[in-house]
């Protein structure tokens, strides 16, 4: 008999991990496969979390989250939903905030419903918890289509993701687009996430949360990506109360807290203006689209660091293979996706090395 349980057995290791080890073996690769900030976090941020650990802030918080921190997230959030019931707590990541809502949403032969391309940890995570993910397909302009999402609603479906701007797309779905899958969710009891970690991405003024008009999402959001604080492991989680005190069960006996170093840390970052690097970010991707868009059938990300081409030959991985294989590391689609025709890069990079990326994958086309 095996050591390992089933459930680990019905998922693969992260087909973007494969790529990360497979950079280590490259030299000098030119990297558009990784989805962290290529900026450094905030100077105010880094000696807020310094100073923590100084004054020697380094043992458990209460497993919601520091006072100070959770108090400060609570109020932006109050002024801008006005929700009676919604609460918020620190989780370790989206990531964490993610599998809270798994284990506490889900039972087993339960549905959840997925947007295709869909951020690579959803599916595995669903099945974790021996959910069963039911995919939307949204190719090829990655809309969400309404009529779709109630064709897949069945008595088994237990929640919605959505995740806006979209990883690995950059898609930001239009309002008639969010709010109509909103209220589908509060007219059918269906439980809607919105995996928020990329909100301050909007280089259009686009982004809208499906909370403004249902108030019972659940709103997963962090510092990862604004703050570049990828490894200080800062989420937070809101919601109904009722969602909200369940999850944190669960992360009593799982978490325990977030970090209290990176929670002292989170208090200043709220307030830091990465307006510059979001405008940074705006003009990376539109280069990167402006350069390839006449080779390359794209549609233009609004938000996100993220470019997801279709191969101009061949399958996406066979794609992906040949550009390896020319020193540059990008992400097949079919990591996100049933389909594999597409292909992922990353502009969270220099311009030194987005001008490689954009010189290999014109040779490439």
């Amino acid at each position: 008999m095996s050591p390992l349980s089933k459930r680990t057995e019905r998922i693969d290791s992260s087909g973007i991990r494969k790529v990360f080890d497979l950079a280590r073996s490259l030299k000098d690769p030119v990297n558009l496969s990784i989805g962290q900030p290529d900026f450094d976090v905030p100077e105010p941020v880094k000696q807020a979390g310094i100073q923590a650990i100084q004054d020697g802030y380094n043992g458990y918080t209460p497993t919601q989250g520091l006072p100070q921190l959770r108090e400060k997230i609570q109020a932006a959030i109050d002024t801008q939903y006005g929700h009676e019931d919604r609460q918020v707590f620190v989780s370790s990541g989206t990531s964490g905030g993610l599998v809270l809502a798994m284990q506490t949403l889900v039972d087993p032969g339960d549905e959840v419903i997925l947007f295709d391309p869909f951020f690579v940890m959803y599916e595995p995570l669903v099945q974790l918890v021996d959910g069963v993910p039911v995919l939307v397909d949204t190719y090829p302009e990655f809309k969400i289509d309404l009529n779709k999402v109630e064709a897949s609603i069945t008595e088994r479906t237990k929640l919605i993701i959505l995740n806006s701007p979209s990883n690995p797309t950059g898609y930001v779905p239009s309002r008639e687009e969010v709010d109509a899958l909103g209220k589908l969710c509060l007219e059918k009891n269906i439980v809607l996430i919105s995996d928020e970690i990329y909100r301050q991405f909007d280089y259009d003024g686009d982004f809208c949360s499906p909370a403004d008009v249902n108030p019972k999402t659940i709103v997963i959001d962090g510092f990862s990506k604004s703050h570049a604080m990828t490894g200080w492991r800062l989420g937070m989680v809101h919601g109904p109360s009722e969602i909200i005190s369940s999850m944190l069960k669960v992360q009593q006996y799982s978490f325990v807290c977030a970090p209290q170093p990176a929670q002292w840390a989170g208090i200043e970052a709220m307030d830091a203006d990465i307006e510059s690097h979001v405008d940074t970010y705006r003009a990376k991707r539109d280069r990167i689209v402006d350069a390839l868009s006449g080779k390359y059938e794209i549609v233009k990300p609004g938000g996100a660091f993220y470019v997801f081409p279709k191969a101009p030959w061949g399958t996406g991985s066979e794609f992906v293979a040949r550009a390896i294989e020319n020193n540059l590391l990008i992400i097949p689609g079919n990591i996100f996706s049933q389909a594999d025709t597409h292909f992922r890069l990353s502009y969270a990079a220099s311009d030194e090395t987005i001008q490689r990326g954009i010189e290999i994958l014109l040779q490439l086309a």
